[in-house]
Parts: C-alpha cells; sequence; structure tokens
C-alpha cells in the first residue's frame, strides 16, 4: 500500500468501488500491469492524487516532466494535466502519446501502449510479446512458441 494506491503484477478485472460524480473511490487501470488507486471523477475524467501517479500509471511528475526511471517527458502544458483529485489521468496518458478510454459507470481506465510502439508493430507486423492462462491456468507467452507454428484468435464481446 503506497499512498491509498496498490500496484500489481497481474491483468485482470475486479468491479471497482467508487461513486461516480466527484466523490473519492477506487479506481482500477490497466496499463503495462494493473492497479487499484484512491481518485475520483470530474466530468467524466478520472483523477488521482499526485502522490498515487506511480502506483496508478508507474509514472511520477517531476519539474521536467512525467518521468519513469531515467525517462522524463516533456509536459507542454501542465495546466491540462489539473483535475480537483490532483493529476488527470486522460491527459497524463495523451501528453505520453498513449491512448486511453475511461469507463466511470465501472471506475475503469485503459491506458495503451505508445503511439509509436504500435505504429512499429503495424510496420513490422511482428505481436507484442504477453503471458496468457490456459483453461487450466498454466501460464503460456507468445515468446515461448518461436520456431513453432501458432494461430493467434483474438475475440470481444463488444
Amino acid at each position: 500500500m503506497l499512498g491509498g494506491a496498490e500496484r500489481s503484477g497481474t491483468t485482470g478485472y475486479a468491479r471497482p468501488h467508487t461513486d461516480p460524480g466527484g466523490s473519492m473511490g477506487q479506481l482500477h487501470i490497466l496499463t503495462e500491469a494493473d492497479a487499484s488507486v484512491d481518485g475520483s471523477w470530474h466530468d467524466g475524467r478520472p483523477g488521482v492524487a499526485a502522490s498515487d501517479l506511480e502506483a496508478a500509471i508507474g509514472w511520477t511528475l517531476k519539474p521536467e516532466g512525467l518521468c519513469r526511471a531515467d525517462i522524463c517527458v516533456p509536459v507542454a502544458d501542465r495546466a491540462a494535466l489539473d483535475h480537483p483529485a490532483g493529476i488527470d489521468l486522460i491527459a497524463a496518458a495523451d501528453a505520453l502519446d498513449r491512448p486511453a478510454l475511461a469507463d466511470e459507470g465501472l471506475g475503469a481506465i485503459a491506458i495503451g501502449a505508445p503511439t509509436a510502439t504500435r505504429r512499429a508493430a503495424l510496420r513490422d507486423r511482428a505481436a507484442p510479446d504477453f503471458t496468457l492462462a490456459d483453461t487450466d491456468g498454466e501460464l503460456h507467452s507468445l515468446s515461448g512458441l518461436t520456431g513453432k507454428k501458432r494461430l493467434l484468435v483474438a475475440f470481444s464481446s463488444w
């Protein structure tokens, strides 16, 4: 627990405890990892305290911009990051050139890979490595199938 935020290394969906409309509650955030942090909604946009930003999305806000380890991305319009809770997560994702989708009713935010990464995948026609469990719970990674023929089937209910 760090400043009311928890971060785990696995992704999965748990129904968040949130009260839409501006009050504080749990936000469920999907990025490279899964996080649940205290936050709130304002005008349909999720926000978290600056102290919880790293636990939420893996980046911190410093004078030089949004930073992760020794990499900093300058933020031209810091005012765009302002949110009543502290930092607007959609604006932070935009500053990092990452697509974001938020659902206030579910209290959930998904932040995608950077645009450059997605463009490179399309250009190279290579699927990114990922790990998923099979029906028996055994984990399998795409990289573990190197040299073997494979068929990847993706399905979505929406």
